[in-house]
């Protein structure tokens, strides 16, 4: 048994010096044995977690793919199709599942090399509670895997062809793991200083380390909560029992950034890459909560605040209608009345160049800072000029058609609001886990009636407050928490005010074309994925709308999990002028209604997977119950 444990540790060391690159910290200069050559019995245990960590925290190449191309898109936080309308692309997802296979070699290395020191008495004081780390790490890496592509091999990814295991086991495997785990550290231990550089989000406080185990095991408890509620209200409400989960920022599971070309890099600095905001956040937004944007923006930008109930210019010929966009078809001409103080915190108003936040990227051309452009007609003839300085607009994704050939506006960056530039310059903190979220799962516990130590009112105040805290606007707070003002999509901030919305509210606008005014009634979309529709402004829905807020920009994989799960927030549908053609489902005469066939579930497993493990791939294609497609939902997922 020793011999076949030591014979896949070695396989797993080796597998690992394949994939290790240059992610590690400068002490490792310091360090006369080299972890890539060393023996099973020179190896340290927290080379491999430091590895796991910095790894994960994604290289640009694999964070443009990963978490810009796919999870950023698909849980809507930016406008771009790609993913979102089920465009998948094997050589991305091979780049991530490649990357992704070898942080977790190098978590499994660290828990067998623990193992093995603590088995033959060469172990440190510390060595058990770094196993215990690698456990929690390892886990968290399994579930991002297993969200993005389902079913996963739990002993897998030491070097050889593994068996599959259906979703199911991959959860449960995680959240036995997590409370095993979180059970076995001792936080007296005390570490030697040069411990600490080896783990670049808690350097290695074990306090911090038990806190976010038991927060993870939260999150993995709440996926669960559709497909299994009984196993998600127990593991849930077991990981809160003693009280000890984040709730303070600087408990936050959170790596810091650096400029250049490595694990640290941050994960949305390529400057080509675009960053605009999306229509579903825009949605989001608009009217929530009831704070002005005079009271936010300096005097300067007063002048271009429009009346609360102008949704602007209507140009039918030039932007989508055949979408459920509750604003498709019109151009705001200006900025919006009321609108949530995060929004201007996180993206930039167009040609706003005074604000020290603005992004100019990219820093190659003038895209960013070019507001001025134009729609067009058949022959390439201007129709109408229209300057983006100051105006505030998100368009919904899809196929646009002769519309969106005639339309220079809708997707160019200088006329659209994008992520400010703190967020693209390598230098802020990456967020895995924040306190907000803990609150919002505690509020979305007690909406479920699960026992909680707070009510779910006090969670859910919290977990905006705390976010308010983030975007440094906790001045509004109090305004904001009792505001009774429905955003466009029709649910409000106040958890006391449930009333839901009226069919439609009625706004002024302006034809675009023939500069005359008329009145339309605007529905609040129907969000056919959550109640039938039925429901827009319930306790739940608050909590996903504020979870989705506060998780932008830094968690969308949570975000799309959370839609995915709930279909919460609304999201609204692709625009179909023409087809979508990977979305065969959408159609002209159903897209007020939404379907799971109409969102991105999963990504397809690369292939080659399929080339170089033809069993297990059978294996994992058998537990989706579906097809190895974009648009098979997950086993914790709505159908």
């Amino acid at each position: 048994m020793k011999n076949k444990m030591y014979k896949n540790i070695g396989k797993s060391i080796f597998a690992f010096a394949l994939s290790f690159t240059a992610v590690s910290c400068s002490k490792f200069d310091e360090i006369n044995v080299d972890p890539k050559v060393a023996s099973i019995d020179q190896v340290q245990v927290e080379y491999f977690i430091n590895a796991a960590i910095v790894g994960a925290q994604q290289d640009p190449h694999v964070a443009e793919r990963a978490f810009v191309l796919y999870w950023k898109t698909a849980g809507r936080q930016h406008r771009s199709n790609g993913l979102s309308t089920g465009v998948y692309t094997d050589d991305w997802s091979q780049d991530y599942y490649s990357a992704a296979s070898g942080w977790l070699n190098a978590a499994y290395t660290a828990v067998e090399v623990a193992e093995h020191q603590m088995e033959t008495g060469e172990a440190q004081p510390y060595t058990n509670n770094l196993l215990q780390v690698a456990r929690i790490w390892r886990a968290y890496l399994l579930s991002e895997l297993a969200d993005n592509f389902g079913p996963l091999p739990i002993n897998g990814f030491q070097g050889e062809n593994p068996s599959f295991n259906n979703l199911q086991e991959v959860y449960y495997f995680m959240l036995q793991e997590l409370k095993e785990a979180v059970e076995a550290i001792d936080p007296s231990v005390t570490n030697p200083d040069v411990l600490r550089n080896f783990d670049h989000a808690y350097n290695f406080d074990y306090n911090k380390w038990i806190k976010y185990g038991n927060s993870l095991r939260m999150r993995f408890a709440m996926r669960l909560s559709e497909v299994d509620p009984g196993k998600a209200q127990s593991e849930f409400e077991d990981a809160i029992r003693g009280g000890l989960y984040i709730t303070t920022m600087d408990e936050a599971f959170q790596v810091t950034e650096r400029p250049g070309w490595d694990g640290l890099t941050g994960v949305m600095s390529r400057e080509w890459n675009g960053q605009q905001i999306s229509a579903t956040l825009n949605n989001l937004y608009l009217g929530l909560g009831g704070i002005p944007s005079e009271n936010q923006l300096g005097t300067n930008l007063h002048q271009y605040v429009k009346d609360e109930d102008y949704i602007g210019l209507r140009f039918s010929e030039h932007f989508s209608t055949l979408t459920n966009d509750p604003s498709a078809g019109y151009w705001l001409d200006g900025l919006p009345k009321v609108i949530d103080p995060r929004a201007y915190k996180t993206f930039a108003i167009p040609g706003d160049l005074n604000n020290p936040d603005f992004s100019r990227y990219p820093t190659y051309t003038q895209d960013a800072v070019t507001t001025s452009r134009n729609l067009v007609n058949a022959n390439d003839g201007v129709v109408k000029t229209i300057e983006a300085r100051y105006t505030w607009n998100a368009f919904a994704i899809g196929n646009w058609g002769l519309k969106g050939a005639r339309n220079q506006v809708y997707t160019y960056l200088g006329t659209n609001p994008r992520l400010v530039q703190r967020y693209r310059s390598s230098d802020n903190v990456r967020i895995f886990f924040a306190p907000w979220e803990t609150n919002f799962l505690l509020a979305e516990a007690g909406v479920r009636g699960w026992s909680t130590p707070v009510a779910a009112k006090e969670a859910y105040e919290q977990g905006v407050r705390l976010s308010f805290d983030y975007n440094n606007v906790g001045a509004h707070l109090g305004q904001y928490l009792s505001s009774t003002n429905y955003n466009r999509v029709g649910t409000s901030v106040s958890w006391d005010h449930t009333p839901e919305p009226p069919a439609s509210h009625r706004m002024t606008f302006v034809d675009g074309y023939a500069n005359t005014t008329g009145t339309v009634d605007i529905p609040y979309p129907s969000n056919t994925l959550y109640r039938n529709g039925a429901v827009k402004n319930d306790h739940l829905t608050k909590i996903i709308t504020q979870k989705f807020i506060a998780q932008c920009p830094w968690l969308p994989l949570e975000t799309w999990s959370d839609h995915r799960r709930l279909g919460l927030p609304f999201f609204e549908t692709p625009a179909v002028e023409e087809p979508n053609t990977n979305l065969p489902d959408l159609t002209r005469s159903n897209y007020m209604n939404a379907s799971t066939k109409f969102f991105p579930q999963r990504l397809r497993y690369p292939s080659s997977l399929r080339n170089t493990n033809q069993q297990g791939y059978q294996q994992a294609v058998g537990f989706l119950e579906g097809e190895d497609g974009v648009l098979t939902p997950l086993w914790w997922a709505k159908r």
